[in-house]
């Protein structure tokens, strides 16, 4: 077929135009796809919801044992998409604000924000999630939906609270463990690449990708569950008893320096720690300084020995007074009481005031300091927990035999209880101070432990032969001085009973009136498997002495642990009852209300116990059979008839 010009004209303007389109497309194609790659990514990636950013789970915190102290379980949390929600944000308020923790107001604020995503209520109960869900399908609501997200779970409460601290929403460690290793417990970030549309608007639900790092890391602590258990309840009883304002109690191998048990009063509950005080939070056991009182008379007591000031058979003349700097140091017992003639084991076991200041000031500042610093005061333990504090001690340069006689005697001095337990660890242990540690290992994602904490020796502050004559020494001191009501039937204890007065930390000085009472001890004294503290701050009930209020609970605490590490007793039964003395329980005597006073059944029967509570009308829970060791209501509560009284046995 033969084309006119005109027609040939036309084809060749139409081939030159579809060129030209071709080589345009070509050219916008390479200029999209090389020349502005980064810059349309940007817009793309512009368009992509990427704030929701959740944690993936912390690692568990496990005790010796491997029971969780800590866990993350999974929860749901509500989110909102503005943009797509079918119901204006007044009503969409209406509706949620019964089942969620936010306001109206603030549900009506956050759901006009010009955003495809923001939160209602993160890590919801699981019967708030449900009302929540059955909600959104009965009113049909678009734009509300969960997501699911880790939630920190503490399975035993208040157990070990301070210890464990707590984890705030965003998967922050803020207190205690939780904070201290955080970096290792936490998880990494979970991110949500949600699809929008040309407007910028979310397509609500869709995903485009999911990145789940690993899980933390776990940790497992050195802390015995059952032991803390052990602990708490004894101070729960004490706090009961006393009305004090703290409490505390540690547990520790000496031989080791693993801390089994760490407990203070008050407490609070790390699964709402929204509900606790700062107060609340403090691990006082660590944190807190205060004078230690006559339960450092036997490091000092160590240190004479072991310099070669002091002669174990020499003879100090106690006539009630010691004079240094013109002040007149008075026993505890009152003024002008001596007791004559008295050897060191004397001056422990009745805690001689004046006999302590004439053996501190006979070695010297010099060499005590040299000892006490040796012991560990003055400086932090190193254990794995925030806010341990030094302590305050004397610079020798500087100290009047004023100062030496009053450090002799636990006063002018600022411990912490954590140390007090590293330095008589080291007294039970021959001399040998082990550091206090609370990990025991850590584990990786898989489980498998990657590191573990090995007993590490800090020091010999004394010879093994000072410090076997010191704890005979406060095995007496238990057995038959002013320790007794921590004595247990079958076993050799030793330890030492304290009340200092309180310090002024804000003002200096001594808070009138206020008081710390304490006991600590070890043993059994032939292979030492633990060092105990119990200190109660100012007790407002009764007394106010360490040997009559904080002695009780060592006992009480040490009464339920032989039985539960199984420990044979070092004194045979004929031998430990034979030495308590004969005695009656009183008559029962029901007031006018018909409620009932207890009266002590240690050392009584079993019989003598059922017979008694059974005629008081009261209902009897034994613990055993023999001879009663310890009661879990105190000797002098008044309850109630009915009540069930239960008595632990030595059998």
């Amino acid at each position: 077929m033969n084309l006119s010009g005109s027609q040939n004209k036309r084809v060749e303007f139409c081939a030159r135009a579809f060129l030209f389109v071709v080589l345009v497309l070509v050219y916008r194609l390479v200029d999209l796809q090389v020349i502005d790659q980064s810059e349309l990514q940007a817009k793309n990636l512009s368009q992509v919801q990427v704030d929701r950013k959740l944690q993936s789970p912390r690692g568990t915190i496990y005790d010796r044992h491997g029971k969780p102290l800590a866990m993350s379980v999974v929860t749901k949390s509500l989110y909102a998409d503005p943009k797509m929600i079918n119901k204006s944000p007044q009503d969409m308020a209406e509706i949620l604000a019964p089942y969620v923790e936010m306001s109206k107001d603030d549900i009506v604020k956050a759901l006009q924000e010009d955003t495809a995503f923001v939160w209602i209520n993160r890590m919801m109960e699981p019967a708030q999630s449900k009302a929540v869900q059955a909600i959104i399908d009965e009113q049909k609501l678009v734009g509300i939906n969960f997501v699911e997200e880790s939630k920190r779970y503490y399975p035993n409460g208040n157990l070990a609270a301070q210890v464990l601290g707590f984890v705030g929403t965003d998967d922050k460690g803020l207190d205690g463990l939780e904070m201290v290793l955080d970096d290792e417990l936490k998880g990494g970030t979970q991110q949500e690449l949600v699809a929008t549309d040309n407007k910028g608007y979310a397509i609500f639900g869709s995903v485009l990708s999911k990145f789940l790092p690993d899980k933390g890391k776990s940790v497992t602590l050195t802390i015995d569950t059952s032991v803390q258990f052990i602990a708490e309840r004894a101070l729960d009883k004490a706090m009961e008893y006393t009305g004090a304002k703290h409490a505390s109690v540690i547990i520790m191998d000496p031989k080791t320096g693993e801390i089994l048990a760490m407990a203070n009063r008050p407490t609070y509950d790390p699964n709402h720690y929204n509900q606790g005080s700062e107060e609340d939070f403090k691990n006082i056991a660590v944190t807190n300084l205060y004078e230690p009182g006559s339960t450092f008379k036997p490091l000092i007591a160590s240190a004479a020995l072991a310099s070669g000031k002091w002669k174990l058979d020499q003879v100090y003349n106690d006539k009630g007074a010691f004079v240094a700097n013109g002040h007149v140091m008075q026993n505890w017992n009152g003024e002008g009481y001596g007791y004559g003639p008295v050897k060191l084991l004397d001056i422990l076991k009745f805690s001689i005031n004046t006999g302590m200041a004439e053996i501190g000031t006979t070695t010297g500042a010099e060499i005590l300091s040299k000892y006490v610093r040796a012991y560990g005061f003055g400086s932090t333990t190193g254990i794995e927990l925030p806010g341990e504090g030094e302590g305050i001690l004397y610079d020798p340069k500087d100290m009047s035999k004023l100062d030496v006689a009053t450090m002799s005697i636990g006063q002018g001095v600022a411990v912490t209880p954590l140390q007090m337990v590293r330095a008589f660890g080291a007294l039970s242990n021959g001399g040998t101070m082990m550091k206090p540690h609370i990990i025991k290992s850590y584990s990786d994602v898989k489980g498998e432990v990657t590191s573990t904490t090995e007993p590490q020796v800090v020091g010999q502050p004394i010879p093994a032969e000072t410090a076997k004559t010191i704890v005979d020494i406060l095995e007496k001191e238990v057995s038959e001085g002013g320790g007794t009501k921590a004595m247990v039937e079958g076993y050799h204890f030793g330890g030492k009973t304290g009340t200092a007065e309180k310090l002024d930390t804000q003002n200096g000085g001594y808070l009138d009136g206020q008081y710390i009472a304490s006991f600590i001890g070890f043993g059994p004294v032939e292979d030492p498997k633990f060092v105990v503290l119990v200190a109660i701050d100012d007790p407002q009930k009764g007394s106010i002495y360490g040997a009559q209020i904080a002695a009780p609970v060592f006992k009480d605490i040490m009464v339920q642990l032989v039985r539960y590490y199984q420990l044979s007793p070092y004194v045979k039964d004929e031998v430990a009852v034979s030495t308590v003395p004969v005695k009656t329980l009183p008559p029962v005597n029901p007031s006018s209300s018909g409620s009932i006073t207890l009266p002590d059944f240690t050392g009584f029967t079993f019989g003598e116990v059922r017979d008694w509570l059974h005629q008081a009308g009261l209902k009897f829970k034994p613990d055993g059979t023999g001879r009663a060791l310890s009661q879990d209501e105190m000797p002098g509560t008044t309850v109630k008839q009915g009540t069930a009284i239960t008595v632990h046995f030595n059998h």
